[in-house]
């Protein structure tokens, strides 16, 4: 069980910002901007290179409630989504997770 299936159980405390039947968005413990949301599938999906098509919907659903949060958050003057895959990427929980980031100003390249 990853540490955010832990987290979808309520095995793990997490500041959740935001809730419904198939997503979950809770602030990053380690956040790399002043505000940091991680949104989440509550169903495990590896990473965005593991979804299927059938996943589609899901997708766009959990694009869809970063802007939400991104909203609710007040971060109308700009903000990054990102998601990292594989080791290489990045990522370091193996469930898909979107970070979205906020509240200072983005450079490029992101590194």
């Amino acid at each position: 069980m990853t540490l955010f299936e832990k987290i979808v159980a309520r095995q793990i405390p997490a500041d959740i910002v935001y809730e419904d039947d198939r997503t979950l968005a809770f602030r990053d413990i380690a956040p790399q901007a002043p505000v940091h949301l991680l949104v989440i599938p509550k169903r495990p999906i590896r990473s965005l290179a593991a979804a299927q098509d059938e996943d589609t919907e899901l997708m766009g659903h959990l694009l869809g409630v970063c802007r939400k949060v991104a909203a609710e958050e007040g971060l109308g003057a700009g903000y990054r989504v990102v998601t990292n895959i594989g080791e290489d990427g990045g990522q370091s929980v193996d469930h898909l997770h979107f970070h979205v980031l906020g509240k200072r100003r983005m450079t490029w390249p992101p590194g």
